[in-house]
């Protein structure tokens, strides 16, 4: 296992790849395992994946992503989905505390009203924002779970959000987050890391 400072200091946003560099659904699979560890609201799990490999898909997301050349250079395109009605599986995903006692039935039934009472309140925007956040969150793990698995990524917002859903089939329920690039970076490449503000410039202490 790498250690996390040398993670977050080697993570890039790569624009180039290597070619004949593929990942397995097994790489990305053990990617995975550690993404679904990551924090969401009310533990709702907002976030879906959608791993593209096939040449022919990685095309048309190429497309919908205006030619971008690392599209159609990455070993994978993960497409990143916020499931905007995810509060309605709140019964089925605490049902689990239930049965292994941690919570009682009144507590069970309180938990699963008290989340789905807090998402039909606040309305739809509400839970766009809370799948785009959730989704955001869950991203950030996997590009920094991928680098630690020695794979780089670029995240991507560059693309037609309704072209993407056209060429994966996704449905209305599912916010298309961002993309993210999967494969081995052409370092040689590489610009140089864009400037990044001083801690004192986007820290305030009170």
């Amino acid at each position: 296992m790498t250690d996390f400072v040398q993670v977050v200091k080697e993570r890039r946003s790569a624009s180039n790849f290597l070619p004949d560099h593929p990942i397995t659904k097994e790489e990305l699979n053990e990617i995975f395992e550690l993404v679904k560890l990551g924090p969401s609201a009310f533990n709702l799990q907002h976030t879906s994946y959608i791993a593209v490999t096939d040449p022919v898909y990685k095309e048309k997301l190429k497309k919908a992503a205006y030619g971008q050349y690392k599209v159609g250079s990455s070993a994978a395109v993960i497409v990143v989905l916020g499931d905007k009605k995810a509060y309605l599986q709140a019964a089925e995903i605490y049902e689990g505390l239930k049965l292994l006692g941690v919570v009682n039935k009144q507590e069970y039934d309180h938990m699963v009203n008290d989340t789905v009472a807090t998402y039909e309140s606040k309305g739809e925007q509400f839970q766009r924002d809370e799948a785009i956040r959730n989704a955001s969150l869950s991203a950030m793990l996997f590009m920094m779970a991928a680098k630690d698995k020695g794979w780089d990524t670029c995240p991507m917002i560059g693309f037609d959000p309704e072209a993407v859903k056209e060429v994966l089939n996704i449905d209305d329920q599912h916010e298309v987050v961002l993309m993210i690039t999967i494969g081995k970076e052409k370092v040689e490449s590489r610009k140089p890391r864009g400037y990044r503000k001083p801690v004192n410039e986007f820290v305030t202490h009170i």
